[in-house]
């Protein structure tokens, strides 16, 4: 999947004019691409689109008219974009009360080092462990408690790709506090397939 450029990016009023249809489209699109992992834990895998949405409404609530801002909001989310053999994702812990937050962020410390990607069922099975991003990793990862966002990407083999594309596989939270499973739909695993190819 190509990286996003300057010229991707639409100037305020020309977004204003496109934003309804796409922000419908992305709706759409994370609808298959957002998976529950327990009661607490949402992924949503990222591809082109969702990341020029972000850059798109981080650009449209700040009002950025510079080149400079843009290109800042690109380095920062241009790696969300996974390359052939990737999945990449954004990883929330959906916590709406200070008791909670409280109560679990200092638990989940390291969750973001325990996700799994488990593809085939019994002893042929393979793990495809996640790998935080390291730009966002450096900035949110504490000793003592733990971020509500973190940033992941699973790096597949051509024969893992093949695997996960035929077989079933589960999304996997595999740490001491919170050891929880979700098995992707279908219509999930052919969207992160698409990824996974490279399409754009």
């Amino acid at each position: 999947m190509t990286k996003l450029t300057i010229d991707d990016i639409a100037d305020l009023r020309a977004y204003e004019r496109e934003r309804e249809a796409f922000r419908e489209h992305v709706i759409a699109l994370k609808k298959k691409r957002r998976i529950g992992v327990g009661p607490i834990i949402t992924f949503v895998f990222e591809n082109r689109d969702t990341v020029r949405f972000q850059i798109q409404e981080m650009a449209r609530a700040e009002r950025m008219l510079r080149d400079e801002q843009i290109e800042e909001e690109l380095a920062t989310y241009n790696p969300l974009i996974p390359d052939p053999g990737e999945l990449s994702a954004t990883v929330f812990i959906e916590l709406t009360s200070k008791a909670d937050l409280e109560e679990w962020l200092p638990k989940l410390v390291g969750v973001e080092r325990s996700l799994e990607l488990l593809i085939g069922e019994g002893e042929g099975s393979e793990v495809v462990r996640g790998v935080p991003d390291r730009a966002h990793d450096e900035q949110l990862t504490r000793a003592e408690v733990t971020a509500s966002v973190h940033y992941v990407r699973f790096e597949l083999t051509p024969s893992q790709v093949e695997r996960f594309c035929r077989e079933p596989v589960v999304l996997a939270v595999n740490h001491p506090a919170y050891m929880e499973g979700a098995r992707l739909a279908e219509g999930t695993k052919q969207a992160l397939e698409a990824d996974l190819r490279g399409a754009e």
